[in-house]
């Protein structure tokens, strides 16, 4: 089986971002985007998801974290279409449950290549640290959007901010880990249309 990864690079006036992606990983995160909350979440993503994630990032965070948090989901999202290829074998879809103390969070997601976010998320706080939680909202739109995903993180309740996104990173890397997972009984794209 060829190796389901794929390499990123992004530059623009405001960010300059390299991005490592392998699906069949271990759950290892490295690098830093200078939020070291965004980089907590990060972390938890991959490993929930049991990918592998490489990051070098520089960001305009003189102005704030939007064009590093906005243009990193970008180029994760990509990075997952990439390493996807035609998608044959792949369960398509993931779900996931994922209590953090008092908060409760439901990701489901389809590796459909049609981009959706809906994201039924109340966060009490506007910051955690220096991070801007309105950006939470943000990344995985623009993961949606350059990934072809379709997208719906619910939370069912939750007071304390830092445990509602922590429930929302760690369920929805669950649900991508269900998601990209080789079917052995699946030889071909598991959709009617032959093709996703």
């Amino acid at each position: 089986m060829a190796k389901r990864k794929a390499l990123i690079e992004r530059k623009t006036a405001e960010t300059q971002i390299k991005l490592e992606l392998f699906l069949d990983g271990e759950g290892r995160f490295k690098g830093k985007t200078g939020l070291g909350f965004f980089d907590h979440m990060l972390h938890l993503l991959v490993r929930h998801s049991g990918f592998d994630l490489a990051i070098e990032v520089q960001g305009d965070l003189e102005v704030d974290g939007h064009h590093t948090v906005e243009d990193l989901g970008i180029c994760l999202g990509q990075a997952l279409a990439a390493a996807l290829g035609d998608k044959k074998g792949i369960n398509r879809y993931g779900s996931a449950w994922v209590p953090m103390d008092e908060a409760l969070v439901l990701t489901a997601l389809d590796l459909s290549g049609r981009p959706f976010f809906n994201g039924q998320i109340a966060l009490p706080c506007q910051q955690v640290g220096s991070f801007d939680t309105e950006l939470v909202e943000e990344f995985w739109r623009a993961f949606t959007l350059h990934g072809g995903v379709t997208l719906h993180i619910k939370q069912e309740t939750g007071k304390n901010t830092h445990h509602i996104i922590e429930a929302i990173f760690k369920s929805t890397g669950r649900a991508l880990k269900e998601a990209v997972t080789l079917d052995p009984r699946e030889k071909a794209v598991p959709s009617t249309k032959g093709i996703l």
